[in-house]
Parts: C-alpha cells; structure tokens; sequence
C-alpha cells in the first residue's frame, strides 16, 4: 500500500530565516539582536559566542535519527506520522515530510493551527475534539481546503453525538461541509483515554457513521502509557494491547466508507517495534494503512529513551541505532563547600521530568585544547535556574567556577518547549562547534 507524504508550506518555512531576533530570544547574544536568523546564520556564529545556558541541536545526529525511522518503516511498509508536539518546529517537520511522513500528528487546537499556518495537508489530532468552536474552525478549515484531511478521535458514542450535534449546527449556519475523518481509540486498563473494551468501541464506531458530519476513518490507540519499561511482562502488555487494535478494526472496517484506506494507528517512540509487529498482518493482507506516530525519535536522548527505544542502547529491532541530538550547555558559576558546583541552567532551561542532566564533557580552558570527559560528578537537582553538580567531596574537584559543561539531556518532550528558538550545531563533540541552522519553535 502506497503511502503518500502529506506537503508543507515551503515558502511558509522559508520566511523564518527573515525574522529579525533580538532579546526575546535568550540564546542570542547582544551582538546579534536586530539581525535576521539568515544573518546570523551567514556569519557562522560558533557555539563560544552564545551565553550559556544553551540548548543545542545536532545536525549529525538529527539527519541520521530522520533518515533511520524513515527507512525502518518504510522496509516494513508502515507510514509514519511523527507527533510534532515533541518539537512544534515546523522546520522539523518539514524534513520529517521530506523524508516520507505521511501526516503530522498534533494534540490540540493550538498544535494544529500551527501545522495550519505552515500549510500541513494532512494532520493527526491525537485527541477527542469537543469544543464546538474549536469543531466549527476545523470545518470551515476543511470546506477551504479540498486537500486538507484532518483526523480526530474519539472513544465514547457521547463524544460523536457532542460533535455530531456542534457540526450539524454550524452546518444549518454556513451551509453542508465535508464531514470529519474521526478514528475510534481502544484503551485498556490502567491507560489513558479509549474506550475500555470492544463493545465500547464498535458503538462509537457506529453513531460516527451514522452521522452525516463525520466519517469513519479506523481505529488508533496509544500504547506507551501502558508500560514503562522493557521487560518481558511490559512488553506482553503492549502485545496484546496491539492485539486488540487488530480485533476492532476487523469489527468496524465494514462501516468505513468504500473509498477511504482504513487506518489502523498507535506506536509512540518506545515501543514502535512492538506495534509494527503486531499489526504486520494488517499490513500483508493489504488490510489497512498502519500508521506510527513517534515523536521523539528525531532528536533521541541521553535518558528514558536511550534506554527504552527500541533502537536505544539495548535495540530490540534491526537497523541503526538511533543518536542523542539534544545537549544542554551549561557554566559553572559557584563552588559554595567541597563536593558541589553551581551552574547557570535548571527547570526552566532543562527537562527533568524523565531523569536529571547527565553531565558529559567541560569544554576547553584553554584555546585550541580538545573537550574532556568528566567522571565522578552527578547532577543531582534542578531549581528554576540552578543545577547542582555533586562529586565526593574527599576528591579533587572535576570543576572549576567559569567551567562550560555539555550536558545530556533526557525526554525532549519537554525540552522544546522552553526554548523559542534552538541553534543546531554542526558536531556537537567538536571543539567549538559551529550553529548551522536556528529552530523556531511555537508553543
């Protein structure tokens, strides 16, 4: 089954290189306010010109994370629609496109106006849509746009009659619209969202196509708030969790109308392999378009995900493993007693909901000196804007005040977020690394 990439807006893309940075961008320098990002980026700046705390994104590892999932899916002949939550960087995004993603998946209003504003055909809503004003601006975005395919989900017969109900009513306002693809989401128990078994699911699946207003388009469902690690009895969970999606769309694909591909969808960034594997059938009988939607995989990370991916530090699936792009970049600005150092970067700088920074190198002291691994030292708490690095105190210091440290970082799911715009290093292991490109983010 063919899985044509949803487009983007390229010109929309390009017109970030002419937005003028300045102060409200912490990761510029003085130097440069006033100046275009396309300025910025012609003078090459490198990474000792920035202020530290910086976070950082690594071309290398991005382009070889992008290029490795788009290449796993496609050798097992399942589309990709990264969740671009994970970023909101529509740059991003469009290389995620570039590289064969079938759709952008989003998790509200705002997300999808942004894929909106950059001109993304094809959108993912990753969620149950019950405002009736959110429902009227996604319908008239469908009655301007005969190319625009937007899915949303729902997991209970009340849900579809709230939304059959604002749609029919903006209906009688403005006129007949096209009717909203909506995917049926099984859940299980202990989960988050989807209906609980499958009866629950079947009656959904008919009041949708029982509505006028909407069209049923499959079945989806999230797996990864169904376990949280690797082992044989989480990834059993996860297994017959898949299982299930399977059932219900054998149930429900006789409602779908004849001219619309069933899709069948589910697959975070930490069990990706499990879901390919247990929808295959799906995809060899030519049944259904399965469908992942990981996020994540586009940076990686030094922390839940180096651990719990299915390319990660302990693969569970073929193919090249994927790279940590995230750093964070970090100086150390007190030594108050033995034992611990103070550095200029904390929760609102850093992620820490899925493990603290793991401190990795301090950059030279001297010009022209290679960086240097530090051993020893652990970064054991984050404050609005201070971390605290610990070693024994019995020892030498690894440190000293004015030190710069790269920092690994853990879940980027809350990394982008803090940072409205991200410079991407051309190597980040190297001595003063260049910014090659600058990520507007919107949040």
């Amino acid at each position: 089954m063919d899985h044509p990439a949803a487009h983007i807006d390229a010109a929309a893309v390009a017109t970030l290189r002419e937005e003028r940075v300045d102060w409200r961008h912490k990761v510029i320098p003085p130097s440069f306010w006033g100046h275009t990002v396309a300025e910025v980026l012609e003078a090459a700046p490198r990474l000792s010109q920035l202020p530290t705390p910086v976070l950082s994104l690594s071309r290398v590892a991005m382009t070889h994370n992008r290029d490795v999932l788009a290449a796993w899916c496609a050798e097992r002949g399942v589309a990709l629609a990264p969740h671009g939550k994970t970023t909101m960087a529509p740059q991003l995004w469009a290389e995620q496109l570039a590289a064969g993603a079938w759709a952008i998946t989003v998790a509200n209003l705002p997300q999808l106006a942004v894929a909106r504003a950059f001109g993304v055909s094809r959108v993912i809503v990753a969620n149950a849509i019950l405002s009736p004003l959110t429902l009227r601006w996604i319908s008239d975005q469908l009655a301007g746009d005969a190319g625009l395919d937007v899915m949303v989900w729902a997991d209970s017969p009340r849900t579809v009659a709230l939304m059959h109900e604002a749609l029919a009513a903006h209906a009688d306002t403005v006129g007949p619209r096209r009717p909203l693809a909506v995917l049926v989401e099984r859940g299980a128990a202990g989960g988050r969202t989807g209906a609980r078994d499958e009866a629950t699911a079947v009656a959904v699946a008919e009041a949708v196509a029982a509505s006028p207003h909407l069209e049923l388009a499959g079945v989806t469902g999230y797996e990864g708030a169904l376990a949280h690690t690797t082992d044989e009895a989480a990834l059993q969970v996860v297994h017959t969790y898949v299982d299930s999606l399977v059932s219900l769309h054998r149930r429900i694909s006789g409602l779908l109308p004849a001219d619309r591909t069933p899709v069948v969808s589910a697959g975070g960034s930490a069990y990706f392999e499990q879901v390919a594997d247990g929808l295959a059938p799906l995809v060899a009988g030519d049944e259904a378009r399965v469908v992942l939607r990981s996020g994540a995989y586009i940076t990686h990370d030094d922390g839940f995900y180096r651990g719990i991916s299915p390319l990660g530090s302990a693969p569970r699936t073929t193919g090249p493993g994927l790279r940590s792009a995230l750093h964070g970049w970090v100086r150390v600005s007190s030594q108050p007693e033995p034992g611990l150092a103070l550095f200029d970067a904390g929760k609102r700088d850093l992620p820490f909901d899925e493990g603290l920074p793991e401190v990795q190198l301090v950059r030279a002291r001297t010009a022209g000196a290679p960086p240097a691994p530090i051993t020893g030292a652990t970064v054991t708490a984050l404050n609005d804007q201070h971390g605290f690095l610990r070693w024994d105190p019995a020892t030498e210091a690894p440190v000293v005040i004015g030190d710069e440290l790269r920092l690994g970082l853990s879940h980027p799911c809350t990394a982008f977020d803090k940072w409205s715009l991200i410079p991407v290093l051309d190597d980040a292991d190297a001595d003063d690394p260049v910014v090659v490109d600058l990520v507007r983010t919107w949040f």
